[in-house]
């Protein structure tokens, strides 16, 4: 029996990343799934991106992750969102392929050296006292492994509601595990329940489009990977409209028929991608909605019919969509549902994503409680490269909250846990004026190649960048700009104020109506300056007040991550902490005090008496 050094469980967009990331790093791999037709599928909206977790693709980009590579060799739509706000929130969405997403993403985990990928339906785990050892699936064959990482997606004790019709389902048409989570429970995992849906997909021609606004791509697309030079896809346009008060009327006099609204779901459900009905009740003033058709594919008629999510018996179903202006004679050709699943309490993992219960346990995706298909990536690079990490003597990977929007999302997760799915926002990120899109790769490059997910010849490409910023940032501030008929009547063709004498050129860089263009017109750099690194230097001289302030505050916050606590110290033992905190503090473990002034419920004045008590353990020691 052949053993490997990891065993990834699930090949969502965690399982293919946690999968691609050991492997590369040179260990052997197993990636099971319990179909192969669905690696890397999109059960939902065909898109990658959009706020926040924009950022956390080209953060996996940078880190060596797959993700956007295969997003812009399927991307059918780019939008840069949040345009007219500043850089720190601007984020990139495709619309995408999404059969071509899967057989592209498939063929690369298949050529993968060190990686096999293998059909099967696992029943339980091997555990051998508290380390895990393997694991078995449904005909009773056992896989052996140092490391697993479960990536189960919806599937844990999936069970897909329309109206009060309900299937056991890990997605419509696919096998559930049910195995699974049980034998999660005996180990003794708290697990929880949560629901999510999916609209209906509507045939192409059966919609008339002249009905509602189109909304085409880019004219000028950005690549969403740092690795793509080029985009070839076609670029297909999606369509806004609108619901009305029949549509509302349809929806609300069949709530009670609703498996959401009609007591079928026991799951917790997003606040902030609510169903059909949950908009109705909990907008009850609204008279519209919006609603947009999204293409699935260059080869396909299946439209996404975004706004429409519902879990409504199929004949309301019918009424409600065709009770929307375009949409009169329109076929669906799969129905909206709603599943609820099983995810564990994400406290009960180290920062790392290993299990506190069983040592070489990784847990990634949805199984932590989280939703959408960069979240889930962005978790399962972070198990995968921890498990190749462990395996392989290295130090733990952990990125902090000044470092990274994953930082920000595993800090979240394992801290505070969650109880909704959880969704990455840019408020969530303290210091995102540091975390931008564009600045991913000069952030986190050179960990990905420490890793050996990066190569050496891109490191150097990034660090010549670096180097060139900084260089360019330093001679412009050397430059003034003086008040000549040329310049004023530029800044006035550019609706800003004319100058009447000499201004430092990082000043004039500091107006908003003025963009790097002005360095180039009237203080060009002698030496060719790269249009991304150009970029960075208009973002840092502008943006360079705010820049110094979240540069001070991550220094105060690095001070309490410095601090750390030994995972022995005893909180029971810490006079002046009330019962509830030290049973949190005790469950959860944190790392340092930083980490553990995130808790909920712990106050300054408890993070003082922490920072005594830690200091006279350590003069015990």
């Amino acid at each position: 029996m052949k053993k490997y050094n990891i065993i990834v469980v699930g090949a969502g967009h965690a399982g293919c990343e946690a999968a691609l990331a050991a492997a590369r790093m040179g260990c052997s791999v197993l990636l099971v799934a319990i179909d192969l037709d669905k690696v890397a599928a999109m059960p939902c909206s065909p898109s990658i991106g959009g706020m926040a977790k924009g950022q956390l693709v080209k953060e996996i980009d940078a880190l060596g992750g797959e993700m956007a590579r295969v997003t812009d060799q399927t991307a059918i739509q780019y939008r840069t969102l949040n345009t007219k706000k500043g850089p720190a929130v601007h984020s990139s969405r495709t619309q995408n392929d999404k059969n071509k997403y899967h057989r592209i993403m498939k063929s690369v985990i298949e050529k993968q050296p060190n990686l096999d990928l293998k059909q099967a339906l696992v029943k339980k785990l091997i555990v051998e006292g508290t380390k895990i050892s393997g694991l078995e699936d449904n005909t009773g064959f056992q896989y052996v492994a140092d490391a697993v990482v479960l990536a189960t997606g919806t599937f844990l004790s999936g069970l897909v509601h329309i109206g009060f019709s309900a299937i056991k389902a890990g997605r419509a048409g696919e096998f559930a595990s049910y195995s699974l989570p049980k034998h999660l429970k005996e180990l003794g995992f708290e697990l929880g329940r949560m629901k999510t849906g999916t609209p209906p997909r509507l045939k192409k021609s059966s919609i008339d489009f002249s009905a509602f606004t189109e909304q085409g791509s880019e004219c000028d697309p950005k690549p969403f990977s740092f690795f793509t030079e080029k985009i070839t896809m076609p670029q297909l346009p999606s369509y806004i409209g609108h619901t009305n008060l029949n549509s509302h009327k349809i929806v609300r006099d069949n709530l009670k028929r609703s498996a959401l609204h009609g007591g079928m779901i026991k799951g917790i459900a997003a606040r902030y991608c609510p169903s059909f009905e949950d908009k109705i009740v909990r907008f009850p003033d609204r008279d519209r909605h919006q609603v947009i058709m999204e293409p699935e594919g260059l080869d396909t008629d299946e439209i996404y019919a975004s706004g429409l999510g519902n879990s409504l018996p199929l004949e309301v179903q019918i009424q409600f969509v065709r009770s929307v202006k375009g949409l009169e004679q329109s076929e669906i050709m799969r129905p909206a549902y709603a599943i609820e699943y099983d995810f564990v309490n994400p406290l009960q993992l180290k920062p790392t994503l290993e299990t506190k219960k069983v040592q070489g346990l990784y847990l990634a995706g949805q199984i932590n409680g989280t939703s959408g298909y960069e979240e889930a990536g962005a978790q399962g690079l972070w198990a995968g490269i921890n498990a190749a990490s462990k395996i392989q003597g290295r130090p733990d990977f952990l990125l902090d909250r000044s470092q990274a929007y994953i930082g920000v999302m595993i800090d979240d997760l394992v801290t505070r846990g969650t109880k909704e799915p959880y969704r990455m926002f840019t408020s969530r990120a303290e210091y995102r004026l540091m975390l931008r899109e564009d600045n991913a790769d000069l952030r986190l490059m050179e960990l990905g190649n420490e890793l050996g997910l990066i190569d050496n010849e891109t490191l150097k490409d990034v660090k010549s960048r670096k180097k060139q910023i900084d260089a360019e940032i330093s001679r412009i501030k050397g430059i003034i700009v003086k008040p000549v008929r040329e310049v004023n009547e530029y800044l006035e063709n550019k609706k800003t104020k004319p100058i009447s004498n000499g201004i430092h050129l990082d000043q004039m860089l500091k107006r908003f109506e003025l963009s790097y263009d002005f360095v180039d017109a009237f203080a060009r750099s002698p030496e060719e300056i790269q249009p991304t690194a150009a970029k960075q230097v208009e973002i840092e001289i502008k943006y360079e007040g705010y820049i110094k302030r979240q540069l001070q505050e991550i220094d105060k916050y690095k001070s309490l991550e410095k601090m750390k606590l030994p995972e022995e110290f005893d909180y029971n033992s810490v006079h002046g902490l009330s019962n509830e905190l030290k049973e949190k503090l005790t469950n959860i473990k944190p790392v340092s005090l930083g980490q553990a002034s995130r808790i909920e419920g712990i106050t300054p004045a408890a993070i003082s008496v922490l920072m005594i008590a830690l200091k006279v353990h350590q003069s015990n020691k």
